[in-house]
Formats: C-alpha cells, structure tokens, sequence
C-alpha cells in the first residue's frame, strides 16, 4: 500500500515576542514581555489570524482596544520575521530524507495566510512539499476534523493511507477519529524513531 506522509508544520521553533519592538523594560525583564502578551491575550487574538481574519483587521481592532500598544501590535505584524527563531534540529534533515525516498508530502498547518509566504521565503525546506493547507486560506483550523477531511479530499488518499505528524495532542486525537495513522512530535530524534518503527526510513 502507497504511504502519504502528511509532514506538520512541526518544522519552525516560534518565538511570538519581536525584541526589535519591545520597550527597554521588556527587554531588560523578559517577564515584562510574557505580561504584555497575557494582558493582550495574543494567542488568542493571533489565531483568529490563523482562522482567516486579515492581520489589517485584528491590528485595528486589537489597537482599539489597547491604543497604549498599537505600535507593539503593528510592530509585530511589520517585523513577523523576527518572531521565527529557526529550524528545530533534526527535523529538516528527516523531512529531506523523507523526500529522497520519494513519499508524497503534504503540510497542513494553523497558519496565516499572509505570513506563510513570508516563512517560505526565508526557509527553502518548504518547498519538499507537494501542497501546503492552510486554515487561513480554507476558513477551518484544527483539532476541527473538517480540516483533516477537507485535507484528505484534496490530496485524494484515504485516512489510513496517511501518517499525520503533529505536535498537538488534541490534532492528533481528532486525526485518529478520522483513521489517520498518527505520529504525536516531541523531538526529531523520537520522530525519527518512530517513522523506522513504521517501515517508512
């Protein structure tokens, strides 16, 4: 049976805090940028990003409500390449590996349309990818298992033809309810270990 490798965006260690943008007591006390982000409760305001919303539209609508941080908020937008700190170790490497092999590989990620593009053009390894799905772009975000279906339809494999490769223990689940063979990420050496344990390097 032909493997699919639906390789995650597991590949990108991300920092969500610019130190080109930050006040001078932020970044002499780094707890002082972990209060900013609380207080703004940025994961939450940048996944709607991710969902598909404009960043023109959650900058505006963020800077309303915290006018004393608009230029923090549009900073981060402005300079989002300083918020990627690098590849995690190992990962690249297998993703190539993977490649060399001749599997299929496909991304599907909760990211931003917008600054996708703007991730790979700083990372070559991007383009090992047959197709990238982006919630941003298809209007769903996982753990939805409509991301994973929509995902499934357009690469036209079915589930248990398909390893997915994840960080997150909720996507993980919600792939296993659909028949996705799974591999939950903790480090590219246990990556590593378990794709040897599926035959698949």
């Amino acid at each position: 049976m032909k493997k699919t490798i639906a390789f995650l965006m597991v590949l990108l260690a991300v920092s969500f805090w610019l130190g080109t943008a930050v006040p001078l007591n932020a970044q002499t006390r780094p707890e002082a940028g972990f209060c900013f982000l609380e207080e703004i409760d940025f994961y939450q305001w940048n996944l709607q990003q991710d969902r598909g919303r404009t960043f023109a539209d959650g900058i505006a609508e963020l800077s309303a409500t915290f006018p004393e941080y608009a230029y923090l908020i549009q900073a981060y937008y402005d300079h989002w390449e300083d918020s990627i700190t690098g590849a995690i170790p190992g990962s690249v490497e297998i993703l190539y590996k993977l490649k060399a092999i001749g599997y299929p590989l496909y991304g599907l990620s909760n990211w931003s349309a917008e600054t996708y593009p703007r991730a790979k053009a700083m990372h070559a390894f991007f383009n090992c990818f047959d197709e990238v799905i982006l919630s941003g772009e298809v209007k769903l975000i996982k753990p939805d298992p409509a991301i994973f279906q929509l995902t499934l339809d357009r690469i036209k494999y079915n589930p248990e033809e398909c390893l997915l490769i994840d960080d997150s223990s909720a996507n993980i689940a919600s792939a296993r309810e659909l028949g996705l063979v799974t591999i939950q990420f903790h480090s590219s050496q246990q990556l590593e270990q378990e794709l040897g344990l599926h035959n698949l390097i």
